[in-house]
């Protein structure tokens, strides 16, 4: 066979396999990506059922009451 043809025909190759490995390594960023989002969406529906519990504001258990309470006015003696 003549050198310029093996020569040609072994860069074709050698384009075709750069063109391949650049498909699959595509192929494989979109798959990640999908696996991200599903597993990113997943986290996502455990978090919104998680209910954070009723944390008491004072020692002996009270909550704090809506309505802000002011202390009484002092007056001067």
């Amino acid at each position: 066979m003549h050198p310029e043809i093996m020569r040609e025909l072994t860069a074709q190759r050698g384009r075709d396999l750069r063109e391949r490995a650049r498909r699959a390594q595509l192929a494989r960023t979109a798959s990640q990506g999908r696996r991200a989002l599903r597993r990113h969406a997943r986290h996502l529906d455990g978090a919104a059922a998680f209910v954070v519990p009723a944390i008491p504001d004072y020692v002996d258990g009270s909550f704090r009451s809506t309505e802000a309470r002011v202390p009484a006015a002092r007056h001067a003696a």
